[in-house]
């Protein structure tokens, strides 16, 4: 069983880095059990099962199950966040900087696997993430893999790209995916090749000349194949709400949010994350939920 070690030069916190790749409590591609973190992944050379484990204040260590495991483990640094360089991120603006004081440990990590992070972006278009998250489980569990090793029950490997172009119409319906979200995730499947081939200097230009992929779609594939620390999920229904409330007490509409931001570009996405895990991030209240539009009785 191959196994792999990381010691960071200060406090680690594998879980506010892996958190962003759960889709859902129920996300059968991830789970978190007495402490450990359990992921899945098709990577380059098959499936992998890995439980990660925080064993010390500074270091985390990680069993991989599987053919992918060795290439896993290879990438396990940079998946919590050993790439990132948070040099030069100093905000000014004092509920920024707040946040980044109480979180001075944040990294954000890079999978380095595209289409793993694009499909679910694509699900999660326009939608409830409630609904998302129940179509991405069940498409998963029906169609991935079941899990190598010795991982909790239920857990499967995420679909390859030859099943996701394969899957049926109908499976799509019958998970609530709209026509328009199944046709852009057959297409993203299509073209998983030349994905995985992107670098992250030219891939949102690369995401965005797909066929149903937007702005929005692309730095949230970003943000976790890349860890891209600048990429501003511009178009998210509740984002630039949460950003105005939490910095100057109002909610703001995109175009306010993306000039609030820009003094701390290239680090744009660090400094919404550190709103929202150093609890110091203000969410509208809402009133009743609307249902959620049922497309399978149509």
């Amino acid at each position: 069983m191959p196994t792999a070690s990381v010691t960071f030069g200060g406090p680690v916190s594998p879980g506010l880095t892996l958190s962003p790749l759960r889709r859902g409590g129920g996300d059968p591609c991830f789970q978190v059990v007495a402490g450990d973190t359990w992921r899945t992944s098709m990577t380059r050379t098959g499936a992998v099962t890995a439980r990660i484990r925080k064993t010390a204040p500074d270091t985390v260590e990680c069993e991989a199950w599987g053919p992918g495991a060795a290439e896993f483990l290879d990438g396990f640094a940079a998946l919590l966040g050993s790439e990132d360089d948070p040099s030069g991120f100093a905000p000014a603006e004092p509920t920024i900087a707040e946040a980044h004081r109480r979180v001075p440990h944040l990294r954000l990590g890079r999978t380095g696997r595209v289409l793993e992070a694009l499909i679910p972006a694509v699900l999660e278009q326009r939608v409830y993430g409630k609904d998302a998250f129940r179509a991405w489980r069940l498409l998963t569990t029906k169609y991935g893999a079941p899990a190598p090793g010795p991982a909790p029950a239920g857990m499967r490997v995420p679909p390859t790209a030859e099943v996701w172009r394969r899957i049926p119409s109908w499976e799509f319906h019958l998970a609530n995916v709209d026509p328009g979200r199944a046709r852009t995730v057959v297409g993203c499947a299509q073209r998983a090749d030349a994905l995985e081939r992107l670098q992250p200097a030219t891939a949102a230009a690369g995401l965005t000349s797909l066929p149903g992929v937007g702005v929005w779609t692309a730095a949230e594939t970003m943000q976790r194949a890349f860890g891209d620390a600048d990429a501003l999920s511009v178009g998210d229904y509740h984002l630039a709400k949460v950003v105005g409330l939490s910095v100057l007490g109002r909610p703001i509409d995109d175009a306010e949010m993306v000039e609030l931001l820009e003094p701390v570009r290239p680090h744009r996405h660090r400094a919404v994350r550190l709103l929202e895990v150093s609890g110091l991030a203000i969410r509208q209240r809402r009133g009743p939920r609307q249902a959620i539009p049922n497309l399978r009785a149509l």
